[in-house]
């Protein structure tokens, strides 16, 4: 072999390395990167979380995914709603997890800001999904995010929602109809939620607690699911926003509903 062939067969090579680091680099930017829903729909599906009492006065942050959230519409009543898009405690970037949320003043002063943190660097593209889920840990281990320091209710109560079924070792989201009630619950270890080890307990969520310890994480909550009677007005009267959503996203459509009680296809 020559050493003009050598040479020729090096930068070949060089061009096919620099070539697949770069596909590389594209298939992560293309993973991190977020479509800006539309802002009547998103607006529409956020405020779907509350109940209709609340939701004229409610604050509705919508997501730029650009920057993160700001605010669509400013509210009086100390509530506010948005869509979640990315779970920290997964540690992975996907665009097919949508989330209508909604807290209460209490929970919009002391849990809303880690969403707001999360969303703000995923849009920076500065961070990938472990570095931001390290970021928050640390957060919470410092003292930068705390419990709520009283309690206080997180109404997810919208007709459908696109979430993690379980715990951050399931990484494949699906969509389902359950309406529910989170009332704060922070640092409830796994023993004192039920009789004893084999029976069900109270239905509780906090993702935090794989990754921090159980018992350690400061945003735990009890769920209480809809009734089946309330569960079906609140899919009845969604049914206009279900379908417009489906329009939208051929994920949103589902096909099995999640009776109440299960509590199993919470997004934590």
């Amino acid at each position: 072999m020559t050493t003009k062939t050598r040479t020729a067969g090096f930068y070949n090579l060089f061009i096919l390395i620099v070539s697949m680091s770069l596909q590389g680099v594209a298939q992560s930017a293309g993973a991190q990167r977020l479509e800006k829903m539309p802002v009547d729909l998103e607006t529409d599906y956020a405020l779907s979380a509350l109940p209709p009492h609340l939701r004229n006065n409610a604050t509705v942050y919508l997501l730029d995914p650009q920057k993160g959230y700001y605010v669509g519409h400013k509210g009086s009543n100390g509530y506010i709603c948005f869509i979640s898009r990315t779970e920290w405690e997964w540690a992975e970037f996907r665009d097919d997890v949508c989330t209508p949320i909604s807290y209460d003043a209490e929970g919009a002063r002391a849990i809303f800001p880690v969403y707001m943190a999360v969303a703000a660097m995923r849009a920076s593209g500065k961070y990938n999904a472990e570095q931001i889920k390290d970021t928050i840990k640390h957060r919470i281990l410092t003292g930068v995010y705390k419990a709520p320091a009283k309690p206080g209710i997180s109404y997810m109560l919208a007709p459908v929602m696109r979430v993690y079924p379980g715990n951050p070792d399931v990484k494949v989201p699906i969509t389902v109809s359950m309406p529910h009630y989170m009332l704060y619950a922070p640092y409830m270890t796994t023993e004192n939620t039920r009789y004893k080890p084999g029976t069900d307990g109270l239905t509780v969520t906090n993702p935090a607690n794989s990754i921090l310890g159980d018992g350690k994480g400061p945003f735990g909550y009890v769920i209480v699911p809809a009734n089946d009677k309330e569960a079906a007005i609140i899919v009845a009267e969604g049914k206009s926003l279900m379908d417009r959503l489906a329009a939208y996203r051929a994920y949103f459509a589902y096909s099995a509903y999640y009776k109440t009680g299960s509590g199993s296809a919470h997004h934590h």
